[in-house]
């Protein structure tokens, strides 16, 4: 097996572990499979007073196998999502907890977030104002920084290497991948913890982007029909919450302990729209210059992809861009690649929205299998794909897959995996 590609040492994924609305890995994995929604009305929080009602809500999470009940009071969502996963990938890939300590200063954790466990920050200083400002809590201010799930989990596993929290919105999970691969291709580090985590199903956040007008208002009372990436009828997207925590090293390490391995990454790229906080830039220029950019990284022709997995948002303007910046990057052969969006049975996680949707190619590069783009109904005349609609596809063979993350910022990313 040749440990070096045209000169770089060859990353794989070995391990995979996920928080999602659908479950775990293989809960996940069955789940997209069968074109199954975890979109529902809300239960976590209280929504009479909202105009969105719905959401893709992770439902009874519980950490305690992992993390002390004591400790975890003191933790956010986000960073429980970030804990289980790393520790739930560790033995996916054949690891242990103590295997990670004794690698210690070469393994690295890259895991990002968008808003951390905010929640735990604003408790705190509500909290202080009733007390009539004297009793302030000083670590509910520190366990609600955005990185408090990168060092928990390098804490908890004793990795002592790097430690990087990317936030960069949408695209925070595959920017994660991306850079723990460079630090494996560096030599920095043998191994790395590499994902991304959110968790921001609050009124006051559902509220703002509700107003905002980028969540769908439609389907309060039909909330498995509510995301329709690439469908002429979209009107928004879902918000949803979870995360997943990958398993990053050289082939010649994973080799050496004869890991099981489900994907090389092949090449990402990262690139700026420069345009507007919150819309994509018209032209899709960021999306067109990341898929390009990444295809150069990987050396991989563009009849090689066999198929996307798109940002597909569901919203009317991204959905229309990054099919005519697909159809730019790949030209006629566009046609002939399936494209499929997980976000329309997962909503929207934010910053773990990329880490599910790699976890979501991993699940056809080890299946074979195709998942559908639910709720895909009516054409729109802008969207002219293969959406692989409401039915999963077969594809015996397939090897070589794309994932998008487009986000707000203008902050876009792609990466290529292939199969070994």
């Amino acid at each position: 097996m040749e440990l070096m590609r045209q000169g770089r040492k060859r990353v794989v994924i070995t391990g995979l572990g996920l928080v999602s609305p659908l479950g775990g890995k293989e809960e996940f994995w069955d789940a997209i499979q069968e074109g199954k929604s975890g979109i529902r009305k809300l239960q976590n929080i209280k929504s009479d007073h909202l105009d969105v009602r719905i959401g893709a809500e992770v439902l009874d999470f519980d950490s305690s196998a992992y993390i002390p009940r004591k400790q975890a009071r003191r933790m956010g969502r986000a960073t429980q999502f970030a804990i289980v996963s790393a520790i739930e990938a560790v033995l996916d890939a054949g690891l242990s907890v103590e295997g990670i300590k004794e690698l210690g200063q070469r393994v690295a954790t890259v895991i990002g977030t968008t808003l951390g466990s905010y929640e735990v920050g604003e408790s705190g200083i509500h909290a202080w104002r009733k007390s009539g400002y004297r009793h302030a809590n000083p670590m509910s201010i520190v366990n609600a920084l955005p990185n408090m799930p990168a060092h928990y989990v390098s804490t908890m596993l004793g990795a002592l290497g790097a430690l990087v929290t990317p936030s960069v919105a949408c695209a925070t999970g595959i920017q994660a991948l991306g850079e723990a691969t460079d630090l494996v291709q560096s030599g920095k580090c043998d191994l790395a913890l590499a994902g991304a985590v959110d968790a921001v199903m609050f009124d006051y956040i559902l509220a703002g982007f509700s107003a905002t007008r980028a969540l769908t208002r439609d389907y309060n009372d039909a909330p498995d029909q509510a995301s329709r990436p690439f469908d002429a009828e979209r009107s928004g997207f879902v918000l949803g919450e979870g995360g997943a925590v990958l398993i990053v090293e050289s082939l010649e390490h994973a080799a050496q302990r004869a890991a099981p391995i489900y994907a090389e990454v092949l090449g990402y790229a990262a690139s700026s729209d420069a345009y507007h906080v919150a819309a994509p830039d018209p032209a899709g220029g960021g999306a067109r210059r990341a898929m390009q950019w990444t295809l150069d990284d990987a050396r991989v022709n563009p009849e090689e992809v066999e198929y996307i997995n798109a940002h597909g948002s569901s919203t009317q303007a991204n959905d229309a861009i990054e099919t005519a910046a697909i159809k730019e990057v790949f030209g006629e052969a566009a046609y002939s690649i399936p494209v499929t969006s997980t976000k329309s049975m997962i909503g929207h996680a934010m910053a773990g929205c990329g880490s599910l949707e790699i976890s979501a190619c991993l699940m056809t590069l080890s299946r074979g299998l195709l998942h559908p783009t639910v709720n895909y109904e009516t054409p729109d005349p802008a969207c002219d794909l293969d959406y692989v609609p409401n039915q999963a596809r077969e594809a015996p063979g397939i090897s070589t897959v794309m994932s998008n993350s487009f986000g707000l910022g203008g902050q876009n990313a792609s990466v290529i995996l292939r199969k070994v």
